[in-house]
């Protein structure tokens, strides 16, 4: 029998061993190697921190979860997308898009989706997106419900992009890297400084690349973001900062067909267990001729400050245009064909979406003090304004064998989702369960247009806001910090259905949101601390392109409420070379909109986490670097409403049979661990390895379909030729595991790449 030790005895022991290190810890005040080895560290010092001004104190004294990504663990990992960079933290896992939910970065913290909570150097980053790190710094994820800090949603927490901005330093350094299953990237960034206080940067990016482990899937990308810098050595500072980036996949997005596809009837006796069905890994579904994504996004940004003597007063406003266009192939299950005939109905899902957003921030931050209390403290406003445009792409109806016509993505033989046989007389709409062909001529068929655009969905989100935070130092020991924020909030939605029938859907409110944390340190590296902090998410939050969108039944509720009560402690051990974190909450949404007994959606559901994580990050020993941590969710749903168990006619509503049940998109355990060893005796040589574990993932409130727990491990090897330049080999997946990343509710969860590994040239001048 395995024997786990509980969380909540984990985080205790790290709260009470903590400060029996701090007392132990070496004085190395004078260490000429901590500039250096502070690059890899968490929380520390002034090398890798939060840069949301948002946060009037250190991260050591502030009353929340918080993990910062830096750059470095960034490019030892390998990392060149947002959810590769996600991956290294616990606690998050990732869902899957369908119909309702665009394809792109959604990534679940403690549990709730946060797809819409993505934010950069503070603004919130509207629009589905495949998110690039080229051009990124660090990512911070803030754990816990923020709308405190950030706004609307933001029930799990919040992921914040640091962008690469001037410096008032010359250099120029890149990448240029191959590897297994036809991998090219290539990455430059140069900083010049072009006059007094004034410097231009630029970083670029070219990506082109396989799957690996799966048939016809590919990658294809580029990206350039230049930036101009002013008055980097005076009080006003102005930056101007452009980020361009443009993709063309063959997407992967559909993975497996889940085993139980029977709720009822004779053929349930065919059902599996509900996981995924993988007869062969490197199976793909989708057409090499039709299946596509193509996204563009266009993002100006306008940063412009002013320090008036330890009072700095801050303006930044950003103008994005982002577009997200994709037909794929999901495996649908929804007839059993993979029970009945071991065979996969192709089905198609489809966007064509495009977001404007216009966004403005000003804030003052600075110190004060009124008498012995000391104050230091963040204020502002901010605008945002988002529009979006939604439509799809339209499959041309194909005639059946006895004349009649049939939708252009049904088989045309049954006229339905059915698909006894498959090959050309099913319009390859049909394939085999084991063996699909991407390459059929799925096109030679069938003709695909944009629908018409005047069809469009059409969605306005306009959010004004006031905020105010303040740090409260009352000694050495305890501080207090506290945080308001006021929104205004107005989403409407124009559904042109039909001439006749036109659909306008609106949702106003307001909300405050507040959080408090009281926080003692019984020592200057360490501190204990106790916090509160809500959120709300209103009706249509998704800006008109997510999964949390606005509809008929839904427009009139009041904002979902979160709220988190945390216990936590922090120390930074080894003269700040060394972050230890961990905590203990509980978040609860009180009012989540679910079916109500009179078979009505209201705002009477409740959900609840419970949880512990620990963290750490920084310099063991000399030349030996960690970063992980480990997280146990307790993810219940306590009130999921009711249900018909009656007819449509008459209906008979009792409580959910689901109450009780597991969060879908959450794991219970979930740990990371990545480190490198530098050892003395081969100078110039690294060496890393890195283990992700994530538990069981229910794709649906039900509990039935889910995918299995798994552990991936990598591994790199580095070599460092003279400061200029150096070699990285990365091996991904090292043990070429098999296993799932998102599971949808329904129909499919998605399969993980196979073993990969790549070869980075680095050059620094």
């Amino acid at each position: 029998m395995t024997v786990r030790p509980t969380p909540l005895s984990s985080a205790l022991l790290l709260a009470i061993a903590a400060p029996a290190l701090a007392h132990a810890e070496t004085d190395a005040a004078n260490d000429p190697q901590r500039a250096t080895e502070l690059d890899g560290v968490d929380v520390h010092g002034e090398r890798v921190r939060a840069q949301s001004s948002k946060f009037t104190a250190p991260l050591l004294d502030t009353p929340k979860s918080v993990s910062v990504i830096s750059q470095q663990v960034i490019e030892q990992t390998a990392a060149t997308t947002l959810l590769d960079a996600l991956r290294t933290v616990p606690g998050i896992t990732f869902g899957a898009g369908e119909g309702g939910n665009p394809t792109g970065d959604r990534p679940f913290i403690r549990g709730f989706d946060s797809a819409s909570d993505i934010y950069v150097d503070g603004l919130r980053d509207a629009g589905s997106q495949t998110r690039e790190v080229f051009a990124i710094e660090q990512i911070d994820v803030v754990k816990g419900p923020s709308s405190a800090y950030s706004g609307r949603g933001s029930a799990g927490g919040t992921i914040g992009l640091v962008s690469k901005t001037p410096k008032l330093d010359d250099f120029v350094q890149g990448s240029l890297v191959a590897g297994t299953d036809s991998y090219r990237r290539g990455t430059l960034d140069a900083n010049a400084v072009i006059g007094d206080g004034i410097a231009a940067r630029v970083n670029l990016m070219s990506h082109d690349a396989d799957v690996a482990g799966r048939d016809a899937v590919n990658n294809s990308r580029w990206g350039i973001a230049p930036s101009l810098a002013f008055g980097l050595n005076g009080p006003t500072q102005l930056t101007l900062g452009h980020y361009h980036m443009e993709t063309d996949d063959l997407p992967d997005a559909g993975g497996f067909p889940y085993n139980n596809p029977f709720t009822t009837g004779a053929n349930v006796a065919l059902n599996g267990d509900g996981s995924p069905i993988v007869t062969n890994r490197d199976a793909f579904y989708g057409l090499v001729d039709r299946d596509f994504q193509k996204t563009r996004a266009d993002i100006t940004t306008l940063n412009v400050s002013h320090d008036f003597g330890g009072i700095v007063l801050r303006n930044i406003a950003r103008y994005g245009d982002t577009r997200n266009d994709y037909l794929w192939t999901q495996p649908d299950d929804s007839k059993g064909n993979p029970n009945l005939y071991g065979t996969v109905w192709r089905r198609t899902n489809s966007r064509a979406t495009q977001t404007d957003s216009f966004i403005n921030q000003t804030s003052l931050t600075g110190e004060f003090e009124t008498g012995a209390l000391r104050h230091s403290f963040n204020a502002g406003i901010e605008y945002s304004d988002e529009k979006t445009v939604r439509g799809n792409f339209v499959v041309a109806d194909v005639r059946r064998p006895n004349g009649q016509t049939t939708a252009g993505t049904n088989n045309p033989v049954t006229g339905n989702q059915s698909c006894p046989t498959t090959g050309v007389e099913t319009g390859y709409n049909c394939t085999d369960l084991t063996n699909p062909n991407p390459n059929d001529p799925w096109a030679s068929l069938h003709t695909v247009s944009r629908s018409n655009p005047a069809n469009d969905v059409r969605q306005t989100t306009r959010t004004t806001s006031a905020y105010v935070f303040d740090t409260i130092s009352f000694s050495e020991q305890w501080m207090l910090n506290l945080g308001a924020r006021f929104d205004d909030y107005s989403v409407h939605q124009f559904v042109p259905t039909a001439a006749a029938n036109l659909q306008h859907l609106r949702n106003d409110t307001s909300f405050w949101n507040g959080q408090a944390g009281l926080v003692y340190k019984p020592a200057e590296n360490g501190s204990i601390y106790l916090s509160w902090g809500t959120s709300s998410t209103p009706v249509g939050m998704d800006g008109g392109d997510g999964a949390d969108g606005i509809s008929a039944t839904i427009q009139d509720l009041e904002p979902q409420r979160s709220r988190n009560i945390e216990l936590g402690t922090k120390w930074d051990l080894f003269d700040a070379r060394l972050s230890l974190t961990g905590a203990i909450f509980e978040t609860e949404m009180t009012n989540a909109r679910v079916t109500s007994d009179a078979g009505t959606t209201q705002n009477a559901g409740r959900k609840k986490v419970k949880g512990a994580e620990i963290g750490f990050s920084g310099t063991v020993l000399k030349g030996w670097q960690v970063f992980g941590g480990y997280t146990y969710l307790d993810a219940v749903v306590e009130d999921n409403g009711f249900v018909n168990t009656g007819t449509a006619t008459a209906p008979v509503w009792t409580p959910s049979p689901f109450n009780g049940n597991q969060f879908p998109n959450t794991a219970k355990h979930s740990a990371s661990l990545w480190t490198t060893w530098a050892p003395a005796f081969a100078p110039g040589l690294s060496l890393g390895v890195g283990a992700n574990y994530v538990d069981k993932v229910y794709g649906n409130v039900n509990n039935t379909k889910w995918v299995p727990s798994y552990t991936r491990w990598d591994a790199m090897v580095g070599y460092q030729f003279n400061p200029a330049y150096s070699l990285q080999l990365n091996v991904q997946n090292l043990a070429d595991k098999t296993y799932f990343t998102k599971a949808y509710a329904s129909h499919y969860a998605a399969i993980a790449p196979g073993r990969s590994a790549t070869l980075a040239f680095n050059f620094k001048f």
